[in-house]
């Protein structure tokens, strides 16, 4: 739709509605042009309305923290949904169990779960986004990842039904699972297991030391680039960028990384085109050199 069109029938949602909306300091790389639509969404009822007055007419795309997220500088012809701070709520069930909103991050979840004795949620504290996020693309760390924790999700289709997921029915790989793209997530449930909290409390810091020491951090970039390629090597891919990039190459303000060359910055006033070159160009090397096609872990908005 077009618009005028859309400001027609947009109007009841308000301020929460805005049109022509600059993403660029809305991710990690302060990168990308605008959105035809944002839409904060304020809580659930009214995102069921929403997406019940779209009529499933228009482009969705869910940003998180926007930690692993490239967005086009070009005008993305969709609408952009944001969740507001009410999908942050977090409790617990019982004594094991803990129940997140999809908007609540990957470290505050780990918090909570440390103050309340619970182990098994460490790694999270070392993963940049949110939980809505984490589980789309089973993010993981450190030998552990989303799969090895979840219970169940609580999501919503593009038509306004919300449904029910027992992470049993859902089929979980390495950075993806079988999920369909239209659901967008509302909340979780996990499982982890009691500790004592002196025992969590090292674990997270030998973890978070860890990633210091080895990924760069409060510069802008977009964690990790691509994926492991686990069936086609016992590398890592960081292994293969060293051995078939010039690792000083550069488009414009889009660069490697010096201290890790999965992970791809923008030095300043980096656009669109010169990190998706710079993408490009590593997969291009890597293949001539080595055989091994590389797949993108960060999702590119177009």
């Amino acid at each position: 739709m077009k618009i005028k069109e859309l400001k027609k029938i947009l109007y009841k949602f308000g301020d929460n509605v805005t049109f022509e909306h600059d993403l660029k300091k809305k991710n990690w790389f302060n990168i990308g042009g605008k959105s035809k639509v944002f839409y904060k969404a304020e809580n659930l009822k009214e995102l069921i309305s929403f997406l019940k007055t779209l009529n499933n007419q228009e482009k969705i795309f869910i940003l998180g923290a926007g930690s692993n997220t490239l967005i086009n500088d070009k005008l993305f012809d969709g609408v952009v949904i944001k969740l507001s701070k009410n999908f942050n709520n977090i409790s617990l069930l019982g004594e094991e169990i803990i129940i997140a909103g999809s908007a609540i991050l990957d470290k505050s979840l780990s918090d909570f779960a440390t103050k309340n004795n619970l182990s098994g949620f460490e790694f999270l504290s070392c993963i940049p986004g949110t939980v809505g996020g984490g589980i789309r693309m089973n993010a993981g760390c450190f030998g552990k990842e989303f799969s090895d924790i979840l219970l169940s999700i609580q999501a919503i289709d593009k038509i306004g039904n919300v449904i029910t997921i027992p992470s049993k029915d859902i089929k979980f790989d390495y950075r993806k699972n079988n999920l369909s793209d239209d659901l967008i997530f509302l909340s979780a449930s996990f499982r982890g297991y009691k500790s004592d909290q002196i025992k969590i409390k090292d674990q997270v810091n030998k973890l978070k030391n860890e990633k210091e020491k080895n990924q760069p951090s409060k510069i802008k970039t977009s964690g990790s680039t691509f994926k492991n390629p686990i069936s086609q090597t016992q590398k890592k891919v960081w292994e293969l960028i060293k051995d078939s990039v010039p690792l000083d190459k550069r488009f414009g303000d889009a660069c490697i990384s010096e201290k890790h060359c999965n992970f791809f910055v923008n030095k300043g006033e980096a656009k669109f085109e010169d990190m998706k070159k710079l993408i490009d160009f590593v997969a291009k090397n890597v293949l001539e050199k080595t055989g091994i096609s590389l797949e993108k872990e960060i999702k590119i908005l177009e």
